[in-house]
C-alpha cells in the first residue's frame, strides 16, 4: 500500500505570447501582483512554432518564459490557471487577447502546464482547467513527449528548463547539479 505524503513545492513557470507592439511590462506586473517577484525572464523571441494564435492576437506575436521566487503547492495548479485567465481578460482589447499566459509547474521530474482545452494525454484538475505533462526530465535533462508543444520541446527552452530546476533544487535546500548532461549537453 502507498502511504501518502505531501507533494514537494514546485517552481512556477510560465510561457508568455504577447501580440506585436504589446508592452510585456503590465502582463509581468499583474503577474507579480499576483505571484510575487519574478527570479527569471527570458527575452522575447518571434513566436514562429504556429500561426494558431494569429486569428486572435494578429501576425508577429512573440513568446517569453518566466519563473517567480516563491515555490508553490502543486495544488494550487487549476486555481494560477484560473488567475492568470482574469489577467489576460483585463488585458484584452476588443475583445482580444493581447497576452496568453501559460502557467505550470516546474519539478525535478517534470514540467507541467495548466490548460482549458481537454485532451488525451491531459487530467482533470477542477473548475475547466486540465493538468498537460509537457516535459519529462531523465537522464540529466529534460525531454519532450509526442504531444509537447513544439516551442516547449525546442533545445534552448528544455535548456532553459534545466537551469530553471537547478534553481529549484537550491531553494529546496540543495546544490545544483554540476555534472556536463546538465550544464552543456543540451546546447552542444
Amino acid at each position: 500500500m502507498s502511504v501518502p505524503s505531501p507533494a514537494k513545492p514546485c517552481k512556477l513557470v510560465f510561457g508568455l505570447l504577447l501580440a506585436a507592439g504589446q508592452d510585456r511590462g503590465p502582463v509581468l506586473t499583474a503577474l507579480q501582483e499576483r505571484f510575487g517577484p519574478l527570479d527569471h525572464v527570458s527575452r522575447s523571441q518571434p513566436f514562429t512554432f504556429s500561426n494558431y494564435y494569429e486569428k486572435e492576437m494578429g501576425a508577429g506575436i512573440v513568446r517569453c518564459f518566466g519563473s517567480f521566487e516563491r515555490l508553490v503547492d502543486p495544488g494550487e495548479l487549476a486555481s494560477i490557471k484560473l488567475a492568470t485567465n482574469r489577467i489576460e481578460a483585463a488585458l484584452a482589447h476588443g475583445g482580444s487577447r493581447r497576452a496568453n499566459i501559460d502557467p505550470g509547474l516546474l519539478s525535478e521530474e517534470r514540467l507541467v502546464l495548466a490548460t482549458g482545452k481537454n485532451y488525451t494525454h491531459r487530467i482533470y484538475l477542477r473548475d475547466g482547467i486540465y493538468a498537460d505533462l509537457t516535459l519529462i526530465f531523465k537522464n540529466g535533462r529534460y525531454h519532450p513527449l509526442p504531444w509537447t508543444y513544439p516551442d516547449y520541446a525546442a533545445k534552448q527552452t528544455r535548456y532553459l528548463f534545466g537551469l530553471l530546476r537547478g534553481i529549484l533544487l537550491v531553494q529546496r535546500g540543495g546544490a545544483p547539479p554540476t555534472h556536463k548532461t546538465f550544464l552543456m549537453e543540451e546546447m552542444d
